[in-house]
């Protein structure tokens, strides 16, 4: 019998760091618990998931992955003006500060603090790692077939 490889229809264990351009770590498991995902369940961004299709247990990499195909450029749209007297007089605003927001649909949505004036707040709406090359180091420790319900 051959070995699985990662694809459509099966569900992969693996360690992974995610790393900056400039070596700084984002995120990694190396050092807990492994992931496991079903290959196309949003667990992993589709990015991530093409980069590691082929790969079988055992296989260990390290990837540059495009803004494109991780979290997106960053879009001038998502820079929002929110009105100061939206916050409580008691609100403390520092820039960079990362607060939750209420989107449409009654969900929430972060948002860093860019800038603030007496009468508005600049408010980034973009995933802070939006137009970053991420290097993505990965060691996959398993890939089986998925069991769906």
């Amino acid at each position: 019998m051959t070995d699985l490889v990662v694809g459509d229809g099966t569900q992969v264990t693996l360690h992974f760091s995610l790393k900056l351009e400039s070596g700084d770590v984002v995120d990694s498991n190396f050092d807990g618990d492994p992931a496991t995902f079903i290959v196309g369940d949003g667990n992993l961004l589709p990015g991530f998931e093409q980069a590691i299709f082929g790969m079988s247990a055992g296989s260990q990499a390290s990837l540059a992955i495009n803004p494109e195909n991780a979290f997106g450029q960053p879009n001038p749209n998502n820079i929002q003006q929110v009105p100061r007297k939206a916050f409580t007089e008691e609100f403390e605003f520092s820039s960079g500060l990362v607060i939750t927001f209420a989107d449409a649909s009654g969900g929430e949505v972060p948002g860093v603090i860019v800038d603030f004036t007496p009468e508005n707040v600049t408010v980034d709406f973009n995933h802070p790692l939006a137009g970053e090359v991420i290097t993505f180091d990965v060691s996959i420790l398993s890939v089986v077939p998925a069991v769906t319900h």
